[in-house]
């Protein structure tokens, strides 16, 4: 017996959503498919569900360029309480550790420099990261003991902007894998107080920030609202050079054929660009040997 055929129509582009603290990822994209009725979505990036801002959605043939965005900078601003560690090092965790000490502002300050760099970090117990096939979380859930190895991450600042007599407030910008709620709790065992992060928000993924922010209010308005708010494919590909060509070239590539690239603007050797043939992208690649070889082909007609 044949299943049903699907109404869910073809959808290309990206949506850069303000997720609402609470909401899981995965919960927002399915929110996101339904008011688009859209065939295929996935996120760049996943978001906790403490977590606001940006959650980048892919739509259709956007998907293919979802590790260019998930490669990007990211930032985060996020509150850290002293006095408390939590098994999730987050407020929806089980309290592990208390102290009293309270930690000054030259004291917090000081420490800053020693987050900043390519560092070693160990990624919480509770994390979506895999053992032996299964998710940290899942296994921290179950009472297990998760240890994971420390790996390194990249953080370009981190900057101190509000404090209370209990908490402090931080801006951050870092690499692929960093995790902030490692931050706060490396942060408070090194000030001797302890700590974990009771509000976070992404403001930074890739080439999407604040500006480019959606919510669902947005998007549920109307079907002409939704539309409206859809960015092109190529939103995701902005942080690579594009290669403009014609038609003959643009059908070399759809065939899997490198094209050759000439002009002083051309990108560098071993550098990734994607091409567009009258506005409308065709393929992204590697530039080798003054060629652009395509690793992945969108379905477009031009």
């Amino acid at each position: 017996m044949s299943k049903p055929r699907s109404n869910r129509v073809v959808v290309d582009g990206w949506v850069v959503l303000d997720k609402p603290v609470g909401m899981t990822s995965t919960h927002a994209v399915s929110r996101l498919k339904r008011i688009y009725n859209a065939r295929k979505a996935g996120h760049a990036g996943t978001l906790d569900p403490l977590a606001s801002g940006i959650l980048p959605v892919a739509f259709g043939e956007a998907t293919k360029t979802v590790p260019f965005v998930q490669d990007g900078e990211k930032a985060y601003r996020f509150t850290v309480r002293w006095g408390v560690e939590t098994d999730s090092d987050d407020s929806d965790g089980k309290a592990v550790q208390h102290s009293d000490f309270l930690p000054s502002v030259d004291q917090i300050v000081e420490l800053l420099p020693r987050f900043v760099g390519t560092i070693l970090q160990r990624p919480p117990a509770y994390s979506a990261i895999k053992i032996a096939g299964e998710r940290a979380y899942d296994l921290a859930r179950d009472g297990e003991v998760v240890e994971i190895e420390p790996r390194p991450v990249t953080i370009h600042s981190l900057e101190l902007v509000q404090t209370t007599d209990d908490s402090a407030t931080f801006e951050a910008q870092c690499g692929k894998g960093t995790y902030v709620r490692a931050i706060a709790r490396d942060l408070g065992r090194m000030l001797g107080c302890y700590g974990h992060v009771t509000a976070l928000r992404r403001t930074r993924v890739g080439p999407f920030s604040e500006a480019d922010l959606v919510t669902f209010a947005d998007l549920e308005a109307s079907s002409e609202a939704a539309a409206e708010h859809m960015l092109a494919v190529e939103a995701g590909l902005t942080e690579l050079p594009c290669v403009v060509i014609d038609r003959n070239a643009a059908a070399r590539l759809r065939r899997g054929q490198s094209i050759l690239l000439r002009g002083r603007d051309a990108p560098n050797e071993g550098e990734k660009a994607y091409a567009a043939c009258e506005g409308a992208p065709v393929a992204f690649g590697t530039v080798e040997a003054g060629e652009l070889v395509p690793s992945r082909v969108f379905n477009f007609q031009v």
